[in-house]
């Protein structure tokens, strides 16, 4: 793996390598930051139409996520090792072949309708999306010039965020649009004819991504990608023989951890928000359009953000962003109606930045040891399975209104994370001193 690096010679390095290819690269990169923010986002609607389906309790319903995120935890480590050995591209190939195989198990689990089969299918997806994350976003931090690495990856993740934003849409058409049949008044064999429809609606969308894993598995096959080499000579910023001896790593894998638990237990949670009658009284897919509000306001704020931030402290604008985040999250805990649900949309915008920028913080100055970094920050995303239980918890004992109470203590860490906690702890770095 290379790296980022301060070193006068990396970032000759970097910027003498062929440009063009480097700009090609990252086109075409961007295609896997839609689709896996597209496939993240769907869970949104996942959510509450196997919750309808199932019956389940919001406990219950969160096991998607811990399912979906748990395959960081499991996969990232080994996804690195699987990097390290076949190298960025095949990585990617191979990814896009285990998400894919994960999309097309959801058609025998549609099927028999067994929620357990739902849950291992978006484990295998998960898996294939962990790789993805694993070779790609360190991959991006290294096409360029080490100071604009976090500009750039900023960049690629507002196509992301722009998957995101398409997701909820699609969903609601393709799947929760099922789930407004008529269930007052059926027989209990014509209940189960309805829930069967509602399970069966995932198959044909989840088919098309299956499609569309596989025919990019092909064009990455194909494609001549850059060549980042040189890897294992760059030293990193102090010596050792591990990543874990770098604090400002350690410390941004936990702002990963509660940042994506935080997004993850909001984003789970918009539908069954706004469909209360105290905030908006929406029905299920009425509310899924609007979810494409919360992702297109970090869409915008990451395309802002992939400017913006060539020119400002990337701590700074991340602690900025997450102090904002707070306020929304307080005003949405303590008033209801439009204005709450308005306050926890505007959230997606100061989301933008958060993930792209703890990222690229972390992985600073590590090196050849950036490989096993990259590892450990996407091992971190595993709070997107654990946090959502948690709120779920809250959720079926406080309520669902006051379970946002929650996302504050994480957004908190994220605050310090920006003005202190990123900062190595080493004088060869004069950049964030």
């Amino acid at each position: 793996m290379a790296s980022i690096t301060t070193s006068n010679a990396a970032k000759t390095s970097a910027s003498s390598s062929p440009a063009a290819n480097y700009q090609f690269a990252l086109i075409a990169l961007t295609s896997l930051f839609f689709m896996w923010g597209f496939i993240t986002c769907l869970n949104d609607i996942l959510v509450p139409h196997l919750k309808n389906v199932f019956q389940l309790n919001y406990t219950q319903s969160m096991l998607i996520q811990l399912c979906f995120f748990g395959a960081y935890f499991i996969a990232s480590l080994p996804s690195g090792a699987i990097v390290k050995r076949i190298g960025y591209k095949w990585g990617i190939v191979l990814g896009l072949i285990v998400a894919a195989i994960g999309c097309a198990l959801f058609v025998p689990a549609a099927s028999y309708r067994v929620y357990g089969l739902f849950l291992g299918a978006l484990f295998v997806l998960a898996c294939g999306v962990t790789l993805l994350q694993v070779a790609a976003n360190p991959y991006v931090t290294v096409l360029g010039p080490p100071d604009t690495a976090a500009s750039r990856l900023t960049m690629t993740q507002a196509f992301n965020a722009l998957g995101t934003t398409v997701a909820p849409i699609f969903g609601a058409f393709l799947i929760l649009s099922a789930a407004t049949a008529a269930v007052s008044g059926a027989t209990p064999e014509q209940l189960d004819a309805i829930r069967i429809a509602e399970a069966g609606a995932v198959k044909f969308p989840y088919m098309l991504l299956a499609a569309a894993f596989l025919v990019l598995a092909a064009v990455f096959a194909a494609l001549k990608l850059p060549q980042v080499e040189g890897d294992e000579e760059i030293e990193p910023i102090v010596g050792g023989g591990s990543a874990w001896q770098f604090r400002h790593l350690v410390l941004g894998a936990i702002g990963i951890f509660v940042y994506v638990g935080a997004e993850v237990s909001i984003g789970s949670f918009l539908v069954n928000f706004m469909s209360q009658p105290d905030i908006a009284g929406f029905s299920e897919a009425d509310a899924a359009h609007y979810v494409s509000y919360f992702w297109g306001g970090a869409m915008v704020g990451r395309f802002i953000g992939a400017v913006a931030m060539r020119y400002v402290d990337d701590g700074k604008a991340l602690a900025f962003n997450a102090a904002a985040v707070i306020i929304l999250l307080l005003v949405t805990v303590f008033t209801t109606g439009h204005t709450a649900m308005w306050a926890i949309l505007a959230v997606g915008l100061f989301n933008s930045i958060m993930f792209p920028t703890i990222f690229s913080l972390g992985l600073y100055g590590l090196g050849k040891f950036t490989s096993q970094g990259s590892g450990i920050l996407c091992l971190a995303i595993v709070g997107g399975a654990l946090l959502p239980v948690l709120q779920g918890v809250l959720a079926d004992t406080i309520g669902i209104h006051l379970a946002f109470l929650m996302p504050i203590v994480c957004y908190a860490y994220i605050v310090f994370y920006g003005l202190k906690g990123h900062r190595p702890v080493s004088h060869q770095i004069a950049r964030h001193a």
